[in-house]
């Protein structure tokens, strides 16, 4: 049975006291609870590591990104090597979110050897994939998630050390969501073409998340859909009563 996964991205939001105020406000709904869901919070950079000293028990703490090099350090200004996140106390990378393909022109190859060294540093990753409006609009979204899903996971995928999460790129932070209809027929596109790349018995314990304008009136919804095992939430991780009133709908 596939745990939920509730992933907060914060992206690049919050500066270092409101950062930590929310940080703490979720570590504290957490508690030592045993909750029935996993909770991954990601914030920005600048707060990784301070987050992560919190005390924050079963919560996990996400990078946003990873350095594309294999190398652990090196002449590399800007960049943040995936052993220098995993060394600041993250669990979790994001890698290949739709803002990084977009804006920073992230290929599958690029976004597959940051997931790999993301893996190998202890990390589990969380592969982003989706497809924009004009490529659903066109009928071509099976065929863009799948071919990123056969470019961007690497060969050492397996379900501990990796997280997918289908983000239409049309709805993230559009208030735009799919049908239930259609976040079924791509969840279970994805579950199939993870089958053939890693195997049945891999792909089938792979945690899928939705992502995409999630907010506590669609939740509940959303997470009941088949093959769709949590969610990753931008705008409402940034308010502690949007976050956790996504997270109560799985108690």
């Amino acid at each position: 049975m596939r745990r939920k996964l509730i992933a907060g991205n914060w992206k690049m939001n919050e500066l270092k006291s409101e950062g930590l105020q929310l940080a703490q406000a979720v570590f504290e709904k957490c508690g030592n609870r045993n909750l029935p869901f996993d909770v991954l919070i990601c914030p920005p950079m600048s707060l990784l590591g301070l987050v992560a000293d919190l005390p924050h028990g079963a919560c996990g703490i996400g990078s946003q990104d990873v350095a594309e090099t294999t190398k652990a350090s090196g002449a590399f200004t800007g960049d943040v090597s995936a052993v220098m996140v995993k060394d600041l106390g993250a669990t979790h990378a994001i890698v290949g979110h739709s803002e990084r393909r977009t804006m920073h022109g992230e290929t599958d190859a690029v976004v597959r050897q940051k997931a790999e060294n993301a893996i190998q540093a202890g990390l589990t990753a969380v592969i982003c994939i989706g497809e924009t409006e004009a490529e659903r609009e066109s009928g071509d979204a099976l065929n863009v998630v799948s071919r990123q899903i056969k470019g961007s996971v690497p060969a050492i995928a397996t379900a501990e050390n990796c997280v997918i999460a289908y983000e239409p790129v049309w709805a993230i932070g559009t208030g735009k969501t799919p049908t239930t209809a259609d976040v079924a027929e791509v969840h279970t596109a994805v579950r199939a073409e993870l089958q053939k790349l890693l195997g049945a018995e891999i792909a089938d314990e792979m945690r899928i998340l939705y992502g995409g304008s999630v907010k506590p009136g669609n939740a509940k919804e959303l997470l009941a859909v088949e093959n769709v095992d949590g969610a990753l939430i931008g705008g409402a991780s940034l308010k502690i009563a949007d976050f956790w009133g996504i997270a109560e709908t799985q108690l």
